[in-house]
């Protein structure tokens, strides 16, 4: 037969990887998703910025 494994499913994962993930989620959560959130945002603002200065503001046409 054979020898019975030394990690099952109901074991944690060891604390390295543990602490890799957290570390991980940690920059993704609170570094680079929140810089990319604003570069998409100000992005939306500077494109809209520019389609007005060349197209002129919303509204009806001024007389």
């Amino acid at each position: 037969m054979s020898e019975p494994s030394h990690h099952s499913l109901a074991d944690p994962q060891p604390l390295s990887r543990r602490r890799a993930e957290f570390f991980t989620f940690v920059a993704l959560a609170f570094g680079i998703w929140p810089i990319i959130a604003v570069a998409i945002v100000g992005s939306y603002g500077f494109s809209v910025w520019m389609w007005q200065i060349v197209f002129g503001p919303p509204g009806p046409p001024g007389h």
